[in-house]
């Protein structure tokens, strides 16, 4: 919260001043905010109808209810300029408010939720801003309010230290799906396809989807609880992973803290045993929408008790004690999904009911900065 400068108290001095720093309700900075990041959204909503071929994900345009869409692009850039104006009443600096209003009236100009799209949209090489909007509104709708009403460290705010080192690496990781669906099908198709069993195949895509499903869950956290472990002691490898440990304070948005050679390795691996095993696509789609909630909720700041539920699936407390910077927490709870994993390999730590006090790398050795991320395991000096 921000400071009240208050004048003498002898005579009652002048009255209280708001400073420029105050970020509680009511004095526009929330407002200004929501601006400029519904703005910033909405505008990029529209380049993407602009450029349909070279900003959205292919093998998502198909399913698009487009009038939903222009619908929802419609509802954004309508709260960013009200957002806006209620942040240039209430604040002194105008520059939230006006950026914000800025970006949606640059979105209209260029023809706004009505933008047409014209001729069939071709299939060439793209970067995912869609994907990326779409993830950023509905992950932050869904876990901000949730963080903020059963929120662990009460005190910890939505902005807290690193969030934008964090939404840099959120940014990248969606913007380059193409590149990260082709990283992570490389490793099977190059080097596996020689052990595949068309046999095996049909037999496993044959059973039932809810069985298909709990068998990618345990095959995908089986492989992943080896590449986890492996990228903790191996020197070279955790480089790469400290990037992810690096976060001091976590939430849902430190979930996408992670270098692009640990998400490329860990997801290539990974999809290996289910290439092999040949699983259908809905229950391989079901699993990929599980992981992509499940893996950001157990960065959460929540508090929740799952009580003996937690000795079968990985709550935010389960992972946090692989985050913690204490002695005994070292190594421990690789799982992703399983915690019967760490039970059965000896790394499983959930002391009684409490939780970790701190967080992050002793000595916290990795800059704060995406860029300095990204070079920070080939400095072998700094690293060490």
């Amino acid at each position: 919260m921000g400071a009240v400068e208050v004048g003498s108290a002898a005579g009652g001095g002048e009255p209280p001043r708001v400073t420029e720093d105050q970020t509680g309700f009511g004095h526009g900075w929330i407002s200004g905010v929501l601006s400029t990041v519904l703005g910033a959204i909405g505008l990029g909503g529209v380049f993407c109808l602009l450029f349909p071929e070279r900003l959205t994900t292919a093998s998502l345009r198909e399913m698009y209810p487009v009038p939903l869409l222009r619908g929802l692009i419609h509802f954004v850039l309508l709260a960013s300029f009200t957002c806006g104006w209620i942040s240039i009443v209430l604040r002194r600096s105008k520059r939230l408010g006006l950026a914000g209003i800025g970006m949606t009236t640059v979105a209209v100009l260029l023809g706004g939720w009505e933008v047409p799209i014209e001729g069939p949209v071709g299939d060439t090489g793209y970067l995912g801003l869609d994907w990326f909007l779409l993830n950023l509104l509905i992950l932050a709708l869904l876990f901000v309010p949730l963080e903020r009403l059963f929120a662990r460290i009460r005190e910890q705010e939505i902005f807290r230290a690193g969030w934008r080192t964090d939404l840099a690496h959120f940014f990248v990781s969606h913007l380059l799906v193409q590149l990260s669906v082709f990283l992570t099908l490389l490793p099977a198709k190059t080097f596996f396809s020689w052990a595949v069993s068309r046999r095996v195949q049909e037999i496993v895509a044959a059973q039932p989807d809810p069985l298909q499903f709990v068998e990618i869950v345990l095959a995908a956290d089986l492989t992943e609880y080896w590449v986890h472990r492996l990228f903790h002691r191996a020197p070279w490898l955790w480089r790469f992973h400290a990037i992810h440990h690096s976060a001091e304070r976590l939430d849902w948005l430190a979930a996408s803290r992670l270098h692009l050679v640990d998400i490329a390795v860990t997801r290539g691996l990974t999809f290996v045993p289910l290439y092999l095993l040949g699983f259908a696509n809905g229950p391989v789609f079901a699993y990929l929408v599980f992981v992509s909630f499940h893996a950001i909720f157990i960065h959460a700041n929540v508090r929740f008790n799952f009580g003996r539920l937690e000795k079968l699936i990985a709550t935010p407390r389960f992972h946090h004690w692989h985050h913690a910077a204490e002695e005994r927490a070292i190594d421990k709870n690789f799982a992703v999904h399983l915690p019967v994993l760490d039970r059965l390999f000896g790394t499983y730590l959930l002391p009684g009911r409490d939780w970790p006090g701190l967080y992050g790398i002793a000595g916290n050795p990795v800059p704060e900065n995406y860029l300095a991320h990204m070079a920070y395991p080939f400095q072998r000096r700094k690293a060490a």
